[in-house]
């Protein structure tokens, strides 16, 4: 079985693509003035165009992990979130608050998704 990387520097990949399976890395906000529900809608926006580029989308997840600065604007990234997600077909998920590697972030969301079947 070979692994497919997309987007790829000395240090990371933004996609890995295994055995059908599409593994995304944490994806940030590129405007860091915006507010957590703004960061959270830039971070889902540039996941879908991710996702795309595997060759799958939203409706395939499997599962996210959010990291968020400050659980008291959690509301804001789960309203986010809620609009963005298919009904019907929410991932399994895991939030945290944590530190990220800019102070200016608000929040960072990895997630796993299936290829579609042929």
């Amino acid at each position: 079985m070979s692994i497919q990387y997309h987007e790829s520097n000395a240090r990371m990949s933004q996609i890995a693509v295994h055995n059908g399976t599409v593994y995304l890395a944490g994806q940030v906000p590129s405007d860091a003035t915006a507010d957590m529900r703004g960061q959270t809608e830039q971070v889902l926006a540039r996941i879908d165009e991710l996702l795309a580029q595997a060759g799958t989308s939203k409706e395939n997840l499997l599962s996210a992990q959010v990291w968020v600065t400050d659980m008291a604007e959690f509301g804001q990234m789960n309203e986010a979130w809620e609009a963005w997600v298919v009904p019907g077909r929410p991932p399994v998920r895991a939030a945290l608050e944590a530190k990220l590697a800019k102070p200016e972030w608000k929040v960072e969301i990895m997630v796993v998704a299936a290829l579609p079947e042929a």
